[in-house]
């Protein structure tokens, strides 16, 4: 019977996709494991089958892009870039490859239904953009499907989405990471700097991994300023975290309750500018200035973020050139980074929406 490429797998005690990645040469694979696939290959004399093999990696001209929304500035600056250099990468083969922008709505069982979608299509290349839903069911479940498409010679990359675990499918895919951490935690030592201890945190989705990572950051910032758990300060700051959408209205709503909670805070970090927004309106509703009465803070330095007023101190993530980035790894015109994974720095941007808190009394 002839030698199959379950059996080199499973001689060599990795996956499939991974044999089909090193047979295939067309996706980074660690050292130790390429040499364990190719002994496996030697010891039980597998011969690739041509035919399938052509077949197999046989390609539409699709590469679908699956963003939470389309609507939301995030996701779109992401997209236009992709979908520039994806265009651009058609140009100059001749070709061409058409990007499919695919809305999940936030639904992890939208995403893996595209996914599948996808799969059946044969797409050249797959972008997943935005946080991770940290659930392990739905975690093995996207693994899956990522791994059948890459073993068929689909490319994959994350954009805006952490690398996976060890053993979770991370030889499947190309990163661009987010700092997220870092990020944050600059934006909150910001505020303790400027002399703020009350500090209200309207965050994201509790299951998402750009929440808890950001939200990773804002407290290593309090804890460096013993701030930390433990603490009674620390209690407090675990008070004033409210949990919410990545939209306006999660704004609103978050800072009329972190008000109710501590009427005395100084400052709020929200989870991106959208929900900064929100808290913007929800104080001058209330007759508060900003930052003469609160302090407000964004994340992600969207377009619209140096226009408004006061202008919003917040945290760049350079969107578009990750998005950039993102679609020449997954034309395959850029190298991929050293260990698959190339992380976007972030920067603090300060501007008129933080001050000294001023201790007025409300």
């Amino acid at each position: 019977m002839a030698v199959t490429l379950a059996d080199v797998a499973a001689h060599a005690g990795v996956s499939s996709a991974t044999v089909s990645r090193v047979l295939n040469g067309n996706y980074p694979v660690a050292g130790p494991t390429r040499e364990r696939v190719q002994q496996a290959v030697a010891e039980l004399d597998y011969v690739v089958n041509g035919q399938a093999r052509a077949l197999a990696a046989a390609t539409s001209d699709l590469v679908g892009v699956l963003v939470n929304d389309v609507a939301d500035p995030f996701f779109g600056l992401i997209a236009s870039a992709l979908q520039a250099e994806i265009g651009a990468g058609a140009a100059e083969r001749g070709g061409g490859k058409l990007a499919v922008v695919c809305n999940t709505g936030g639904s992890p069982a939208a995403e893996l239904t595209y996914l599948t979608l996808l799969e059946r299509q044969r797409a050249a290349g797959v972008v997943l953009t935005g946080g991770a839903v940290e659930n392990a069911e739905h975690t093995a479940a996207v693994t899956a499907r990522l791994a059948r498409l890459a073993a068929s010679g689909t490319r994959i990359v994350l954009c805006g989405r952490p690398a996976p675990a060890p053993g979770d499918g991370e030889q499947l895919v190309t990163t661009v990471a987010f700092d997220n951490r870092g990020g944050a935690r600059r934006l909150t030592e910001h505020l303790l700097s400027l002399g703020h201890r009350r500090i209200g945190q309207v965050t994201g989705p509790m299951e998402r991994s750009t929440t808890r990572h950001r939200l990773e950051g804002h407290r290593a910032a309090l804890a460096g300023y013993g701030l930390g758990p433990g603490t009674e300060p620390g209690a407090h700051a675990e008070r004033l975290t409210v949990h919410g959408s990545y939209d306006r209205s999660s704004g609103y709503d978050a800072a009329l309750e972190l008000l109710r909670r501590d009427p005395a805070l100084t400052a709020i970090v929200a989870a991106n500018d959208t929900v900064a927004l929100g808290v913007c309106a929800a104080l001058r509703d209330r007759g508060l200035s900003i930052p003469g009465d609160v302090s407000v803070a964004g994340f992600d330095d969207l377009p619209f973020s140096v226009d408004v007023s006061p202008a919003l101190t917040t945290v760049r993530i350079p969107l578009q050139e990750a998005g950039a980035r993102a679609g020449r790894l997954v034309m395959g015109r850029q190298a991929p980074p050293p260990g698959g994974v190339a992380t976007i720095r972030t920067e603090l941007m300060v501007r008129a929406s933080t001050a000294p808190p001023s201790g007025t009394a409300r």
